[in-house]
């Protein structure tokens, strides 16, 4: 089976050449004309691809997790276009991370690829077939539980590191890492600044719906292609209804396509990192 779960959610305006450092050190491009680094560090029992723009202390940081079958640098060159998007946050002490999930797929054949918990492959490829998308809302992956331990470490080792409480973090991520982010940031005991979820879907709903109302007016965006061929659409609708329904501000955002992150998709997910940081006061853009 041919899988683009994870791989190739970009946006439709493609990638400035240069934008984005290819591994560890510093790149220049992107980040509204500010320096950008990056580098590879093991945080808890997670490897983090993390970006920062100055040496400056940070006072925000986004968290966006990749979805399966995609390798740990998959979403790495959104830091860049969120900053094209947002030249803001070139200004401003905030820093990107990026978990790479735990589990290898190697012995799928998906050479690279990795994942926060195992799927059913034979129920969908049996739902790719059939033409018809899989409705999670009512299962709770063995996996997830795990998976929200090891991404609530890393949280708290770069909690630690930044000495900033969650409530500075923006937690979000595609596909099965936009589930995974929308789990976390439900089940904390503190809520993030934001959740951004693209092409995600709902797990253990009564679980969620449950603990929504713990977090009436936390910001949201939510993006869905209306032809997605893996997570149903129709999921991401009600999705959005509970959030609304628990007075949570979500901007929703559908489009026509696939599995994927478009651009629209991505302005949307700017705005809301730098409404996020500019209560932060973390613009550097009049420091000496």
């Amino acid at each position: 089976m041919h899988c683009e779960l994870g791989r190739g959610p970009v946006s439709s305006r493609p990638l400035s050449a240069g934008a984005v450092a290819t591994g560890d050190g510093a790149g220049r491009g992107g980040m509204g004309g500010a320096r950008l680094k990056t580098e590879t560090l093991k945080v808890g029992p997670l490897g983090v691809r993390w970006l920062t723009s100055s040496a400056a202390p940070v006072t925000d940081v986004a968290v966006l997790c990749h979805g399966f079958g995609a390798p740990g640098t998959d979403l790495v060159p959104l830091a860049a276009e969120l900053v094209l998007l947002a030249p803001e946050l070139g200004r401003r002490a905030v820093a990107f991370a990026f978990p790479e999930a735990p589990l290898s797929l190697d012995h799928l054949a998906l050479w690279g690829g990795r994942a926060w918990w195992e799927i059913d492959m034979a129920a969908l490829d049996a739902a790719m077939r059939e033409g018809r998308s899989r409705d999670l809302a009512r299962e709770e992956p063995p996996g997830l539980a795990p998976a929200r331990r090891m991404l609530v470490a890393l949280l708290e080792g770069l909690m630690a590191k930044t000495g900033l409480p969650l409530g500075r973090f923006i937690l979000g991520g595609f596909s099965q890492g936009a589930m995974l982010a929308t789990d976390v940031a439900l089940r904390s005991d503190e809520a993030p600044a934001g959740l951004i979820a693209f092409s995600g879907t709902i797990l253990a709903e009564e679980t969620w719906a449950r603990q929504m109302a713990r977090r009436a007016g936390l910001e949201a965006v939510v993006s869905h292609g209306r032809g997605d061929p893996l997570l149903p659409f129709a999921a991401a609708e009600a999705l959005v209804g509970m959030l609304r329904a628990a007075a949570w501000d979500v901007t929703f955002v559908p489009f026509a396509g696939g599995h994927a992150i478009p651009f629209e998709a991505l302005a949307a997910a700017a705005k809301l990192i730098s409404k996020a940081t500019e209560r932060s006061g973390g613009d550097r853009s009049n420091a000496t």
